[in-house]
């Protein structure tokens, strides 16, 4: 399969199918290592003019490590026969094995970005806003209630630069 570049505007996938269903892998490079795991909760759409995603990650997430000490990251789309590599990237932590060796993921890299060559979608993107969650935020108290202790998420806001699709 060969890959094209497109712009986002062309994009004409669901994003809440992308995200929710087929979920990201969500990768950080930081001095020559790099590190992923699944996310299910974000979003595409404009902000400030441009194109972006929105992600959340838990700060008890080694990739985050990766994110923060970076300009950009990456989000990648798998074909479904990489499910059980996804729940792989979601339930192992970085911190005690390679996962992105051990999954035999073909590595590429743009602009200190690490992607993957299996991926079908890839957005390479940019750091633009990073902010902690945080309980007085909650309207709606009983989101707060389900889903949190102590361990918020940091909601990231990041340029898509770059959308690459398999063909």
């Amino acid at each position: 399969m060969a890959v094209k570049e497109i712009s986002p505007f062309d994009f004409n996938e669901s994003p809440f199918r992308v995200i929710g269903k087929d979920w990201l892998l969500v990768t950080g490079e930081y001095e020559g290592k790099s590190n992923g795991m699944t996310a299910s909760w974000g979003g595409l759409g404009i902000m400030w003019g441009k194109p972006v995603a929105y992600i959340f990650i838990r700060p008890t997430r080694y990739t985050k490590e990766f994110v923060d000490k970076a300009d950009g990251l990456s989000l990648s789309v798998f074909p479904e026969e990489y499910r059980k590599m996804m729940n792989y990237f979601g339930t192992v932590s970085g911190r005690d094995e390679d996962k992105i060796k051990k999954a035999g993921l073909t590595v590429l890299h743009d602009n200190g970005r690490t992607y993957f060559d299996e991926a079908r979608v890839t957005m390479l993107c940019r750091k633009l806003y990073a902010q902690p969650l945080a309980s007085e935020f909650f309207i709606d108290k009983s989101c707060d209630e389900k889903w949190y202790k102590d361990d918020y998420h940091t909601m990231y806001v990041v340029e898509i630069e770059k959308l690459l699709v398999k063909e």
